[in-house]
């Protein structure tokens, strides 16, 4: 029996009690568990190669959980941790059970996201092969999880996975999954690095109701990501960009009108997986831009998770032990802070 089984067990009976109703739930004909708000964690933590150097230690669980927030986003970066025959490392695996018991136990829904978009864009064959072997492995490992345990099949393919590529590619790694998972919610989203606007471009089987669709949205680029090393030269030289105009602010509603058109014409639910602004741009305008954002999302029913805990969309400073409040309070109203 995986350690996972073992961890968590206790944690079964319980889990009720750590289950709140949020009010903003799913679209219609949708299996998928209440959200309501979340944050992504752990991508880029030592956590997965040195426990004993972590950033996010045990206890940020429940502070995540106090801080009003219901599920956590687990950006899971797995090809880097598989050998030659794509077996994954037992180590990784089991520190993969300990977070999902721990998360668990602290009453948070948990999206178990295959991080892996920059390898399955530069080489959509590897990606194949890599990806069902990492689902073959993953998703028995976690059949007797709770529902509010979420697989999430790759984030925001693009580069080489063209849309016919991607579609044929989830449809067999949800074949996959389905083998022992046939009722969990598994969260697929389309090309275009999860673009609202390739949406129509995603195919999806008409009878698996159990799926979520996730979006990601960073518009505008130029200030959610100025500053930004790894950005287009004009967008990484940006600086105090601002945000909050009249116009701003109808871009944001016509683009989730737009999203919400599209799930409900196709009877989907919807996901907003990732949304944030990078460090650099000014914090007024980021707290703004964010609680826009979000409430887009509230007013239509869309459950969202912020782009990122910690790091250089910080929500939150592990250094110092304390929520970024103004981005709290534009992510969590009432919390502190002024969005």
């Amino acid at each position: 029996m995986p350690r996972f089984m073992l961890t968590l067990a206790p944690l079964l009976l319980a889990l009720s009690a750590y289950a709140q109703p949020v009010a903003h739930t799913a679209a219609p004909a949708s299996e998928a568990p209440p959200l309501g708000r979340g944050v992504n964690i752990l991508g880029y933590d030592p956590l997965w190669t040195d426990p004993a150097k972590a950033r996010f230690q045990p206890n940020l669980y429940a502070v995540i959980r106090a801080g009003g927030f219901q599920t956590v986003r687990v950006n899971l970066q797995a090809f880097t941790h598989m050998d030659a025959a794509n077996h994954l490392d037992p180590r990784w695996l089991q520190t993969l059970d300990d977070v999902v018991a721990r998360a668990t136990q602290a009453g948070l829904h948990v999206i178990l996201d295959e991080h892996d978009y920059r390898p399955c864009a530069a080489d959509a064959d590897n990606c194949r092969t890599r990806l069902l072997a990492f689902w073959e492995q993953v998703a028995p490992r976690f059949r007797a999880a709770p529902p509010s345990v979420l697989f999430e099949i790759l984030n925001e393919p693009n580069g080489q996975l063209t849309a016919p590529r991607w579609n044929a590619l989830l449809a067999e790694a949800l074949q996959v999954i389905r083998r022992t998972n046939p009722d969990r919610t598994v969260v697929v989203g389309p090309v275009g690095s999860n673009s609202y606007t390739k949406l129509g471009e995603l195919s999806l089987p008409d009878a698996d109701r159990n799926l979520l669709v996730t979006v990601h949205y960073y518009n505008p680029y130029s200030f959610t990501h100025q500053g930004a090393a790894w950005a287009r030269p004009d967008v990484r030289a940006g600086s105090d960009i601002g945000w909050g105009t009249d116009a701003d602010r109808l871009q944001v509603s016509r683009e989730f009108d737009a999203m919400a058109t599209w799930a409900a014409a196709h009877r989907r639910p919807l996901f907003l997986g990732e949304f944030g602004t990078y460090d650099r741009a000014p914090m007024p305008a980021r707290a703004a831009w964010t609680a826009a954002v979000a409430r887009a999302a509230d007013a239509r029913g869309i459950p969202w998770a912020y782009w990122q805990f910690e790091g250089d969309f910080v929500a939150y400073s592990i250094p110092d032990g304390r929520w970024v409040a103004p981005i709290h309070a534009a992510l969590v109203p009432g919390s502190g802070g002024r969005p």
